[in-house]
């Protein structure tokens, strides 16, 4: 999604309220956990195929994973455009069937070729992991993005700053040392990666209490109280991968379940 720096920031998105997950309504689908797994981490990607992953592109019905946009080839999960003639608006997110509220998130991701003809300037080496999100099956057809937490990945483009694992708020707000901050993305302290280099980001999410962002084992940015656009707390729910119109690839995504403290 747009980061702050990016020209083609615009106004927030995000529908009212179409499904919206809120605090004190979650249900916790069970998962199970990976054999040989360390602490109990749970692989979401199992290096095979889109099991337990649902596709949902911007002007399709859920599954429907238009030009083949997500798919895995030699162990890792890949968004690819080849077969797309332009971009269209086809923002896609790769969603998990299940919601998620205390836990750690580990992304291996890079950012490979070149961008989609007709995608947009800010979209360049632009992807995200959306957190706190909408299920696919509450998207509406035409919709471009989930409701919910997104940690913006970023890449450089070989010279210059731009910092990953911002964060992003498409119908959502957080708090920012200690006050609301209503700006749809905010930068984190980050390096900057250029070229095809693999990058792991790690989440520690606590509910509707809080949510660190780390690079690398570096902590980038933190930040609390995650809510809908009308104050609704916004304590779990769906982790998804985004789609924008550059190819990315990932080799991990794995979660460690945390108890409520």
């Amino acid at each position: 999604m747009m980061a702050t720096s990016d020209p083609g920031t615009g106004p927030r998105r995000g529908p009212a309220a179409i499904g919206l997950l809120a605090a004190g309504g979650l249900l916790l689908a069970t998962a199970a956990v990976a054999g040989g797994q360390p602490e109990g981490w749970i692989q979401l990607f199992n290096g095979r195929d889109l099991d337990g992953w649902t596709v949902k592109i911007a002007g399709h019905d859920a599954g429907d994973n238009f030009g083949d946009t997500f798919r895995v080839e030699d162990g890792l999960l890949k968004v690819a455009y080849e077969q797309y003639a332009t971009f269209a608006g086809r923002f896609g997110h790769l969603i998990h069937r299940d919601s998620f509220s205390h836990y750690r998130l580990r992304v291996e991701y890079r950012f490979v070729g070149e961008q989609c003809p007709g995608g947009p300037d800010w979209a360049l080496r632009n992807s995200g992991i959306m957190i706190h999100g909408q299920p696919a099956a509450a998207m509406a057809r035409e919709q471009e993005f989930p409701v919910a937490i997104e940690v913006q990945l970023l890449g450089g483009g070989g010279a210059g700053e731009r910092p990953t694992a911002n964060v992003c708020t498409p119908g959502t707000r957080i708090v920012l040392d200690g006050r609301l901050d209503e700006r749809h993305c905010i930068d984190s302290s980050s390096a900057t990666y250029h070229g095809d280099r693999w990058v792991s980001v790690e989440l520690e999410v606590r509910g509707h209490e809080s949510i660190r962002h780390r690079v690398d084992g570096e902590l980038v940015l933190e930040y609390a109280r995650p809510q809908l656009d009308d104050g609704t707390p916004l304590a779990g729910g769906t982790i998804s991968l985004q789609a924008e119109s550059h190819p990315v690839e990932f080799r991990k995504v794995e979660l460690l379940r945390l108890a409520e403290r």
